[in-house]
């Protein structure tokens, strides 16, 4: 079939199909956004005209917006269905790079297609083209190898031959899941080719599930019988192997407590006996209690981040650490004896090991214990009280509105630790913390793509006014496109839980919140994020106080569903109120400073790190 690299690249998408946990299927890239400039726009773009009826492109109007946008289909389909992002050379393509880094860092999928200059190079140097006096084969796309999982630029047609097979090896890998970046020169995008019929045939990916090896298995359960004290950790690898019963029945079984980590929330009941909460920093006192108790930790698909670990600080010096994990390279880390395989494969298969094995029934009681304890913690927090709501007051509010098919979000700042801490899950797997990245902006634009993925339920998107600041375009592509969700806007006046962290470790308020920035004014403006928000073509409910909130979040919810557009709520909250799991946190404490209270974080550092396993072999 002759066709131009652009066309044969968009037929093999159209030709690709995805098994979803049900059994049916799905296509793998369900829709295309797109900001279209010079280096896309007659290649990718005509390409992506003709087939027009066969799958959506919608437009951007930041080209970091719609690929969070994309990276949202990602998470909100448990990696099962494909974002795509296509932009125009210089930077239309550099602006995606921070979307490339959130998929990494949460091994997420994503096809990033940004344009490149030209391989001929006569009209060089072309318009936004970089010229690398070293090099002349560089571009501002090699910005996108250190977040790529796989990275190719197109030189020549007859390359996708090669290179589209790895392109779909990434993106349905369980172990390599990750971004993919096919640097499209303008000139290569346009060049034609005989290809294959063959390459357009429809194939359907399955989720690969790899079983243990038998040795590593039968160390696994020597492991487990020998522990007094298991705890089970459950991260994102359970949500995407489909696996979240089959931990539970693991659990019940042979009676081992069980902790989320923060990709892993809402993946276990709230109120089972065996849920010891969320586990670490932004976790829970209960979660956290258990851990440092615990002789054997049981790590299922999770890399074990800093905020899920306390920094290493969480378990015990003498705890041993039995990973289950597809990717070797997690299930190595810190000495850990490691079991390769897909979360369901391996634990369905532990458990035919363990047989009818338990734990001491008074450790496995002690979850329920101290998750009652945290639940009543929670549940003081979300009461009614004078001035301002709080992050876990609104928080509450949502949670108590929600129904188990809704899907909850967040990202950066501080209401991450108030939906892993304290949110009492609905539904299983219907949270989307971008906490592997910390990305802001990823609150709405992410809610965009969870919204064009998640067919069943509301979409609500929690987020602080410096996010909504930072990347609030893709409210009106939403807006536009008739997506609906609702965003939750909290006010606090600036970047409050780095102005948290920056006084917490002696340091004095400077450049976070307003009252700490540089302006001339004596009073300054201040965002009116309602008529903001309606600007964009959302509907707005404002909400005057805590009191309030319910009401106009019942009435954002309707919107959302019935009207097909996003529905802002918008509410002042508390700048310095916040859920405490009790954890530390190693951050970088200058070791010299002009003032006391630096020298005395320091000092409280130095003690941190003294309680950090290092080696858990």
């Amino acid at each position: 079939m002759k066709l131009t690299t652009a066309q044969a690249l968009v037929r093999w998408m159209l030709a690709q199909q995805t098994e979803l946990f049900d059994g049916s299927h799905a296509p793998l890239f369900p829709g295309v956004f797109a900001i279209f400039g010079h280096g896309n726009v007659l290649g990718i773009g005509t390409a992506l005209e003709e087939v027009r009826d066969r799958i959506p492109v919608w437009r951007g109007h930041t080209e970091q917006g719609m690929a969070l946008a994309a990276v949202g289909i990602g998470k909100a389909t448990h990696r099962r269905q494909v974002g795509v992002a296509t932009s125009s050379i210089g930077p239309g393509a550099l602006n995606m790079v921070t979307a490339a880094g959130v998929a990494h860092a949460n091994r997420l999928p994503l096809l990033l297609l940004p344009g490149d200059t030209f391989t001929g190079r006569a009209p060089d140097p072309v318009l936004q083209q970089v010229e690398h006096f070293h090099d002349p084969t560089a571009t501002v796309n090699d910005a996108f190898r250190a977040v790529s999982r796989y990275f190719d630029r197109i030189t020549r047609p007859e390359q996708l031959l090669s290179t589209l097979p790895q392109v779909a090896r990434v993106l349905t890998d369980p172990a390599d899941c990750g971004p993919v970046v096919l640097a499209l020169p303008q000139d290569v995008q346009a060049e034609s080719y005989d290809f294959p019929e063959s390459l357009f045939k429809s194939v359907v990916h399955r989720l690969v599930r790899p079983r243990p090896d038998l040795h590593s298995l039968a160390d696994a359960a020597r492991a487990i019988r020998s522990a007094s004290r298991p705890l089970l950790v459950l991260g994102g690898g359970v949500r995407y192997s489909g696996a979240a019963g089959r931990a539970l029945r693991f659990a019940e079984q042979h009676g081992i407590p069980i902790t989320e980590t923060t990709a892993g929330r809402t993946l276990v009941p709230h109120d089972h006996p065996l849920h010891a909460g969320p586990l670490g920093i932004t976790g829970s006192t209960s979660a956290n209690v258990l851990a440092g108790e615990a002789d054997l930790v049981i790590a299922v698909g999770t890399r074990l981040q800093d905020f899920t670990t306390a920094s290493w600080t969480v378990f015990s010096p003498d705890v041993h650490l039995l990973s289950l994990n597809t990717a070797r390279f997690d299930a190595v880390k810190h000495g850990s004896s490691a079991l390769v395989a897909d979360a369901d494969e391996g634990l369905r298969e532990l458990t035919d090991v363990l047989g009818s094995w338990q734990a001491p029934a008074d450790w496995a009681r002690r979850a329920a214990g101290e998750r009652g304890k945290w639940d009543a913690h929670i549940t003081s927090l979300r009461s009614p009280s004078e001035g301002l709501p709080t992050y876990a007051q609104v928080v509450g509010v949502v949670n108590d509105c929600s129904a188990p098919t809704d899907y909850v979000m967040t990202a950066s700042g501080g209401l991450p630790g108030e939906l892993i801490g304290g949110w009492r899950a609905t539904g299983e797997a219907t949270m989307d913390v971008e906490y592997g990245f910390s990305c802001m902006g990823y609150e709405l634009a992410g809610a965009w793509g969870a919204a064009i993925a998640h067919t069943s339920g509301v979409v609500t998107t929690l987020l602080g006014d410096g996010s909504y600041l930072m990347l609030n375009s893709e409210l009106f592509s939403a807006a536009f496109a008739g997506h609906g969700f609702v965003a939750v806007v909290c006010d606090n006046d600036g970047y409050a839980v780095i102005h948290r962290l920056q006084t917490g470790q002696g340091g004095t308020g400077f450049n976070n919140l307003y009252a700490d920035c540089r302006t001339v004014h004596t009073d300054p403006p201040r965002t009116d994020f309602a008529a903001h928000a309606a600007a964009m073509g959302c509907a707005v409910f404002p909400a005057d106080s805590l009191a309030d909130l319910e009401g106009a979040y019942r009435k954002a919810r309707e919107v959302a569903a019935g009207e097909r557009r996003p529905a802002v709520v918008v509410i002042r909250t508390h700048p310095s109120a916040w859920t405490e799991a009790g954890a530390w946190w190693e951050v970088g404490v200058p070791e010299v400073s002009h003032r006391a209270e630096i020298a005395a974080a320091r000092d409280e550092v130095l003690e941190g790190k003294a309680r950090q396993v290092r080696y858990m072999g």
